[in-house]
């Protein structure tokens, strides 16, 4: 048996839709319970709790049950970027997000089209569904952005990222 407690927020949004819980009861083949206290407590086979808890962190950071569940298939990864811990003053993480999102989420989806990750900006973090190459691509323009970098240098290092994947995918052994 294993536990995850995710943000009230996301809880609640569990309980209401029931049919969220089914989902990945189903996906994951293993038994989910909330809490009163927020804590998603689940029992099933060793394998089945570690999916259902790696979907439901990523449930918990923003994604929606679909684009989660893609992290039951092997090829599939999620991270998380806690820029709360990077910095203390609320003023500046409201800051690093809205650079993340950009202007009308612009930034936002830009990074996720030439990356192929999927970005969720919520609470104090960052988060990433996607595979290997694909969130580090979508981290390097992230990171260049936390660290204060142009939009435009956080552009130009994710798509030298980028570029250098497909070269390595066309190079043959790889």
């Amino acid at each position: 048996m294993d536990s995850i407690l995710i943000p009230s927020e996301r809880a609640r949004k569990l309980k209401e839709e029931p049919q969220l819980v089914k989902r990945i009861t189903s996906l994951c083949n293993c038994r989910i319970s909330i809490d009163s206290d927020n804590t998603v407590e689940l029992e099933g086979e060793p394998y089945s709790e570690f999916s259902a808890k790696n979907v439901l962190a990523a449930f918990g950071r923003g994604f929606d049950v679909e684009m989660a569940a893609k992290l039951v298939e092997s090829d599939y990864y999620f991270t998380t970027i806690d820029i709360g811990h990077l910095f203390g003053s609320r003023k500046r993480i409201m800051q690093v997000k809205a650079r993340v999102i950009g202007e009308n989420g612009r930034t936002k989806r830009y990074i996720e089209e030439v990356s192929g990750a999927k970005i969720s900006v919520y609470g104090d973090t960052v988060s990433f569904i996607g595979t290997i190459n694909e969130i580090t691509e979508a981290e390097a323009a992230v990171n260049t952005l936390i660290e204060g970098g142009t939009h435009k240098l956080a552009y130009l290092r994710m798509e030298a990222a980028h570029r250098k994947n497909k070269q390595q995918k066309a190079m043959p052994g790889f």
